[in-house]
Formats: structure tokens, C-alpha cells, sequence
């Protein structure tokens, strides 16, 4: 498992959890009783979940923290910090600005979390793919459909041969013609769309490289990708956890696109003078 900063629990969990087999119910005991759990010993969790001291200490070395005490240093992290308060939730009664601060503050709490858990290494490694491909294709579905039009937007500045896809049919077709000098940016909250992994099986035996960026960590998407880029936002009373996704994809798109820059600077600034004299002619 990729190694994460360990300043983070629950957001951790949350995107582990599909990955996890005998120890979810480890997993949802502690996501159902984080305060409870910050008070108890390893074998007074084994006896809650029904569970041996050896099962928990394997779950917490699963998650890629030292131990059991490892584990609770960030989960007390997590409890007092705004993420996990359940205030931010809207009511039938809230005002303008009430619902304003609670959309606002869950937006931030998500991407604090996604800060604290985001693999750096791999992210590098996503900047320098990216930077020295040939080809860009970006898939996506719905709302991820966004986030890869976004890319095709801003990546074409980099005078990148840049495409996005929402279309399953289109994504075959694409992934059919890729080689080895190519990268697919895909965007999935689950990670587990039966199209997607058929186009990504695709894209494997061209040899192009493939960056997901997803909010679950060992996602059958996951296991086809060279570099996973995970982020995580809690589902509200208001939104689905996979609306509240899509903020935090954007971010991270927004911190592989700031890395391209950084290692394409020139490319960067002849392409935006080139496009600004173009868009100008179009000005009154």
C-alpha cells in the first residue's frame, strides 16, 4: 500500500475502505465511534469488534500507520478538527449566510483532508508523466466528465495534443490509438466503472501511462493505474459524497496542472501570449 502522511485517520479510512475485507468492520466501528475508540486499548477494540489484538494491529499497519497508538495520534488530529463536525450540516431553517458558512466550511474541511492524506511522491511522479507526454486524453463520467474538460481546457497551453472523453464508445476509440510517449488522465469517484476499467485495460496494452485521480485508494481502477492521486469529501444531508468529490478532484487537477507549468515555464508563456493576442482580436 502507498505510503500516506500519517496526520489523518478517518479521511483514510474512508477512501481504504473498499479495499479492505475482514477488518471493515474494524473500520466502521472506529468511523461510528472515533471519540470512543481515542479512549480505548487495542484489546478493548478487539473485544468491541469481536476481533484478536493481532487483527487490529495488522489493520493499522494496513493503513500505513506504526501501530495502535499510531493510529489514535491521528485520529485525535482528525476529532478536533473541523472535518468531522457535524454543525456544518444545512437545516430547513438555516439563512443565506448560515448555508453560505456551512457549504463553505465543508468545502474547506475536504480539502484540508485531502491535504493531509494526498501521496506527494505520487503526485510528483504524476507532474513529471504528464509534463513530458506527447498525448493527453482525459476520461471521465457525469460530473468527472467536468474535471476532464477541464484538463483538455487548461493542458492545451502547454501546446499539449490534449483530449477529453465522456463518451464510453469515444474512450475506446482514443485508448485504441495511444503508445508509449502518451498519458490518460482518468477521473472516477469510485473507480469501479465497468467501462472505464475496460478502456483502462486498453490503454495498459498500449503501454500509455495512466493517473487516476479517485477518492478510494484500492479501487479495481487503481490496481490498472501507474500513479493513484487520492482525495476525499465527506457526503453531507445536502450532497452526495461524489457531488462533494469533485471539488477536491479539481484541486489536486489544480496541483498536477501548477507542477506542468513549473517544468514547461517557456512552453507556457509563448503559448498564453499566442492565445491572449488571439482572444483580444475577438474583444470589441
Amino acid at each position: 500500500m502507498p505510503t500516506f502522511p500519517q496526520t489523518t485517520c478517518l479521511p483514510l479510512l474512508r477512501s481504504s475502505y473498499n479495499g479492505l475485507t475482514n477488518e471493515q468492520k474494524l473500520a466502521d466501528y472506529i468511523l461510528k465511534n472515533p471519540s470512543d475508540v481515542m479512549h480505548m486499548t487495542m484489546s478493548e477494540l478487539a473485544d468491541a469488534t469481536s476481533s484478536a489484538d493481532a487483527t487490529v494491529f495488522r489493520f493499522c499497519h494496513k493503513l500505513g500507520f506504526s501501530g495502535f497508538q499510531g493510529m489514535k495520534q491521528a485520529l485525535a488530529g482528525d476529532l478536533f478538527s473541523p472535518a468531522e463536525s457535524l454543525s456544518q450540516e444545512v437545516n430547513a431553517d438555516d439563512t443565506p449566510r448560515d448555508i453560505t458558512r456551512k457549504v463553505f466550511q465543508d468545502m474547506i474541511d475536504a480539502l484540508q483532508a485531502t491535504g493531509r492524506m494526498l501521496n506527494y511522491d505520487a503526485l510528483e511522479r504524476a507532474m513529471e508523466l504528464t509534463a513530458r507526454a506527447k498525448r493527453i486524453d482525459a476520461y471521465g463520467y457525469g460530473g468527472s466528465g467536468v474535471v476532464a474538460q477541464d484538463i483538455a481546457h487548461r493542458f492545451m497551453r502547454f501546446g499539449i495534443d490534449v483530449h477529453a472523453y465522456s463518451d464510453p464508445h469515444l474512450q475506446v476509440a482514443s485508448a485504441s490509438l495511444l503508445d508509449e510517449d502518451d498519458v490518460v488522465i482518468a477521473i472516477s469517484h469510485t473507480g469501479a466503472s465497468i467501462d472505464l476499467l475496460k478502456t483502462l485495460e486498453i490503454v495498459r496494452d498500449r503501454k500509455a501511462k495512466i493517473i487516476l485521480i479517485s477518492s478510494y485508494l484500492n479501487s479495481p481502477a487503481a490496481k490498472l493505474a501507474d500513479v493513484v492521486l487520492t482525495g476525499m469529501a465527506r457526503e453531507t444531508n445536502y450532497r452526495s459524497e461524489a457531488m462533494a468529490s469533485r471539488l477536491v478532484h479539481m484541486a489536486i487537477l489544480d496541483c498536477l496542472y501548477t507542477g506542468v507549468m513549473l517544468r514547461r515555464m517557456e512552453d507556457f508563456i509563448d503559448n498564453m501570449k499566442q492565445v491572449r493576442k488571439a482572444i483580444a482580436t475577438q474583444k470589441m
